[in-house]
C-alpha cells in the first residue's frame, strides 16, 4: 500500500470511530455529523437550522467530547454584548499592590464555539464573531489574540419564531461553510431516544482523535487534487446562481438578486475533497460535488423581493442547477 493509499484508508477509519462515538450519544442526524466534521475538516463554520428540542446543543457538545477538544456555550440574546463574547480588559493587581490591564479571554477562546440562537443578539454583537471567524483572532484595544486550533464556530437559529430576532446580514451568512437542517427523527428514532434516555443512565463518550491529528487530517484534505474537468463544473455551478448572465435559467432571473459569492466555490470544492476521502477516495467526481451542493450554496443565494414573497426556496433553485447543469463545458 502506498503512502497516500496509507493515508486515505487511516483517515477513512478514524473519523469512522469518531461518528461511532458521536452515535452513542445522538440518535441519527448523520449527515448533519458529517456536515460538521466537514466544517472541522476544512477550516470552516456551520449554521444549523432547526426548531428547538432536536438535540442540537447535545450534537455539538458530543462533537467536542469525541474529539477531545475544548467547548464552550454562548447563548446569544437581545442583552449580549461584543465584550461578553470576545473577552476585554480588567484592572488586576500584583503582589506588590502595583495595578495593571489584564486580558481576560470570552468563551470564543476554545476549539468549538456553540453560538446558541444567534439570530437574537444584535447586529453588532453577531459581528463580533466575523473577525474571529474570518481570521481566527480576536482583537482588544489594538492587540491581537490568536485562537486556538482547530477552531470551530457552530451557530443555531430556530426557523419559526421570528418575534425579537436580528436576520443575520449576508455578509456574516457568507461566512458559515455551510448551512445544515436539523430534522425532525423518525419514529424509529424517536423510540430510541426514549429508551436511551428513559430506561438507563446515558453513556460517557471517549476522545478518540487528539489536536494533532485533526490538523494532519486538515492538511490532507488540502493535498486532494482537483481534476480540471472536475474544477470547471463547479465553477459553472456556483455562476449557475447568478441571475446576470443569458445562460441562467427563467427562475434564477426571477427570484434570485445575488448569486454564490467566490467563498461558495471554495467551500464547494473543499467539501467535496471531504467526501473523497470519507469513501475512500484520493480525488474528486462530480458525485462529491453534487452532493455537498446543497448545503454549501443554499444560505448564498440572496432572493429578491419577488422571490421572498411567493416563499421560494433556494435549494429547489440548486437541484434545478443540479438537473440542467451537463458535466462537461458546451464547446
Amino acid at each position: 500500500m502506498t503512502d497516500i493509499a496509507a493515508e486515505v484508508h487511516q483517515f477513512g477509519e478514524d473519523f469512522a470511530r469518531v461518528r461511532t462515538e458521536i452515535a452513542k450519544a445522538i440518535v441519527g442526524h448523520a449527515e448533519v455529523v458529517d456536515g460538521l466534521l466537514m466544517c472541522l475538516l476544512c477550516g470552516g463554520h456551520a449554521l444549523l437550522e432547526g426548531v428547538p428540542g432536536l438535540g442540537k446543543t447535545l450534537l455539538v457538545k458530543s462533537l467536542g467530547a469525541a474529539l477531545h477538544l475544548n467547548f464552550s456555550r454562548i447563548q446569544f440574546t437581545p442583552d449580549l454584548m461584543p465584550a461578553d463574547i470576545i473577552g476585554t480588559r480588567v484592572v488586576s493587581q500584583d503582589e506588590a499592590g502595583k495595578r495593571y490591564f489584564e486580558f481576560q479571554k470570552g468563551p470564543v477562546f476554545s476549539h468549538i464555539v456553540l453560538a446558541d440562537e444567534i439570530n437574537r443578539a444584535t447586529p453588532r454583537t453577531q459581528s463580533a464573531l466575523l473577525e474571529a471567524m474570518q481570521e481566527q483572532t480576536v482583537t482588544v484595544g489594538g492587540i491581537g489574540y490568536a485562537l486556538p486550533p482547530p477552531f470551530l464556530v457552530l451557530a443555531t437559529q430556530n426557523p419559526l419564531d421570528m418575534e425579537g430576532v436580528y436576520p443575520l446580514p449576508e455578509a456574516q451568512l457568507d461566512r458559515f461553510f455551510v448551512k445544515l437542517q436539523v430534522h425532525y427523527p423518525s419514529f424509529a428514532d424517536l423510540s430510541e431516544i426514549v429508551d436511551r434516555t428513559t430506561q438507563r443512565q446515558e453513556q460517557q463518550l471517549q476522545p478518540v482523535l487528539h489536536t494533532a491529528r485533526i490538523l494532519e487530517a486538515q492538511q490532507l484534505v488540502r493535498e486532494v487534487p482537483l481534476a480540471s474537468h472536475v474544477k470547471s463544473y463547479a465553477i459553472r455551478l456556483v455562476m449557475a446562481t447568478h441571475p446576470q448572465p443569458s445562460t441562467a435559467s427563467e427562475r434564477i432571473q426571477r427570484y434570485v438578486r445575488y448569486g454564490s459569492s467566490p467563498r461558495g466555490v471554495q467551500s464547494l470544492v473543499l467539501a467535496a475533497k471531504v467526501r473523497a476521502l470519507f469513501h475512500g477516495r484520493f480525488q474528486v467526481s462530480f458525485e462529491d460535488l453534487r452532493l455537498v451542493a446543497l448545503p454549501c450554496l443554499r444560505h448564498r443565494l440572496i432572493l429578491n423581493f419577488e422571490g421572498e414573497a411567493e416563499g421560494i426556496d433556494p435549494a429547489d433553485l440548486l437541484h434545478e442547477i443540479l438537473e440542467q447543469l451537463p458535466e462537461q463545458a458546451p464547446r
